[in-house]
């Protein structure tokens, strides 16, 4: 029999996302499951039960019916104590869970011997990456969050030159380079607005600087990256200095955006209530932090509030407030997981904890709790230890273009090799025709100078496309030099006459192309890497 996965109405106030979507039910119905969703579910994301039932699912009357059916359910915020303690034996929960701040909710839908899934534990690895619902997500948040300030902020984003006078463009600091804060920079900078940008990992400097932001940075040097490519807590000392840094552009900006979160621990305080008091009448504060305490000490979760003149909004609710959207995002997150979980197509999920991936997610497995899960398996070693000193100055030795970087051969192993070369080349001398012998000795030499020549070149300079490249025009060249060579009859030649006039002219166009192919191609290149240098 194949498992039933039931979709109830999200019953969190203000909620607008379900957690499935008709396109996803079309591929779950594949994967050999059943579905069923409850009435009116996707009408807050203008999903209609009929789009709904033409992909398969079926429509269950309430909520009670939908818990009662499914052997699966999935949800988009974690189950309310009452959903939570009508949990059965063997039933499975899908959904943001945050166990972390939920411990009694975690306990309660253990004790029902239920196995729960959070979409937010899942590792940030590179595999886990399609599974990744809290960058989905945060992508939509910080898009909703540009919004958001733009409706309540007075004055125009971008630059405008008018028959009144110009205006000037706003100035958007964003604190945290995440997900979300990538994403509020891209939309404030297509909006036209100078944008600026802090993240405790310098790393994503360039990432700002791509989308058209500024980089704001510290002036203390600290490793800010946590485990899973989280944020960490910083030092004392850096947060001193990071707080003179926020202060000076509070008083320059008209809009703050914060993305700051640390998983498992409230949100850091970052605007103190004197930078609130410093900013200008009718700037704007976005605290996307608000649902974990804030990042701002006057924010109040799920409201907007005017503090100083400032106007402070501490939505929850950001990716809900595109519900189309993030539904769709958040749906096709769960399909990638029920698609690691039911490998066999057959309806039936198998929660598999030798499973990396797996594993990090469930916080629950029939009824014993498995949260936290273990750290997970990092695939370059820590900052600090010694291999990655060692590849350092493994990569540094080569002093050449190319090559293994490793010792020259030994002076046997080389008159080894030019004594098989000479013998190869003595027997070729012997029994071929003296016409070839000629012919193949420009061509060794052609060979022997193409190499050297492009041995050397800087690497960055050389793609192995211009390599072979370059080792066909050497040969050319090489052959070419010879034929431009003054008619006679010479030995080397077998008694041959040199070409004549036409057969001359042909060699002199054929060394000019193979020379403007050549160097051509190395300024070209140069010129190229010249715009991505720093």
């Amino acid at each position: 029999m194949p498992q039933v996965i039931g979709v109830p109405k999200e019953v969190y106030a203000g909620e607008k996302r379900v957690a499935t979507v008709p396109e996803v039910v079309e591929k779950l119905v594949k994967l050999g499951f059943s579905v069923v969703v409850e009435s009116a579910a996707g009408e807050s994301a203008s999903i209609s039960d009929a789009a709904y039932q033409a992909a398969g699912a079926t429509i269950a009357a309430d909520a009670a019916s939908v818990w009662a059916q499914a052997d699966i359910i999935f949800k988009v915020r974690a189950p309310s104590v009452t959903e939570a303690s009508g949990l059965r034996a063997g039933q499975a929960v899908v959904s943001f869970i945050w166990p972390a701040q939920n411990p009694d909710l975690l306990k309660t839908m253990a004790e029902n011997k239920a196995t729960v899934i959070a979409m937010d534990s899942v590792p940030r690895i590179s595999r886990a990456q399609k599974l990744d619902a809290l960058s989905s997500m945060a992508n939509i948040g910080g898009y909703r969050a540009v919004i958001e300030a733009a409706h309540q902020f007075g004055r125009f984003f971008t630059g405008q030159i008018t028959a009144a006078g110009k205006v000037p463009p706003a100035k958007v600091f964003i604190i945290g380079a995440g997900v979300a804060g990538l994403a509020a920079i891209g939309a404030a900078s297509g909006l036209g607005a100078i944008v600026r940008a802090n993240d405790t990992r310098p790393e994503v400097a360039d990432q700002i600087k791509s989308l058209g932001g500024e980089y704001v940075p510290v002036d203390y040097v600290e490793e800010g990256s946590g485990v899973g490519g989280y944020a960490k807590v910083m030092s004392e000392g850096f947060q001193k200095a990071q707080r003179e840094v926020f202060a000076k552009q509070a008083r320059e900006v008209d809009i703050i955006i914060t993305t700051a979160l640390i998983p498992g621990k409230p949100a850091p305080k970052l605007i103190t209530a004197e930078m609130v008091q410093s900013m200008k009448p009718g700037s704007v504060i976005v605290d996307m932090a608000a649902e974990q305490g804030g990042n701002c000490e006057l924010t109040e979760p799920g409201k907007v509030t005017v503090k100083h003149g400032v106007t402070i909004i501490g939505y929850t609710d950001l990716p809900s407030r595109l519900p189309r959207q993030a539904s769709n995002l958040y749906a096709t997150n769960l399909l990638r997981l029920t698609e690691e979980l039911c490998k066999a197509k057959d309806g039936q999920i198998v929660v598999n904890m030798e499973d990396e991936v797996i594993r990090g997610a469930t916080v629950v497995k029939d009824g014993d709790v498995t949260w936290p899960p273990p750290a997970p398996k990092l695939s370059a070693a820590p900052a600090g230890a010694t291999p990655p000193k060692a590849a350092a100055v493994a990569v540094a030795a080569p002093k050449h273009g190319h090559g293994a970087g490793g010792e020259p051969m030994s002076a046997g192993k080389t008159a080894v090799f030019f004594a098989v070369a000479a013998v190869l080349f003595a027997l070729i001398g012997v029994y071929a025709p003296a016409a070839f012998l000629g012919h193949f000795t420009v061509f060794v030499l052609a060979c022997f100078i193409g190499y050297m020549v492009v041995w050397n070149v800087t690497p960055s300079l050389h793609t192995p496309l211009m390599s072979v490249t370059n080792a066909i025009s050497s040969i050319i060249i090489i052959g070419a030099l010879v034929q431009i060579a003054p008619p006679e009859v010479t030995a080397l030649a077998g008694g041959v006459v040199r070409p004549d006039v036409i057969i001359r002219w042909l060699a002199i166009v054929g060394i000019a192309l193979t020379a403007v192919n050549m160097f051509g191609g190395f300024a070209v290149t140069r010129r190229m890497l010249s715009m991505f240098r720093k």
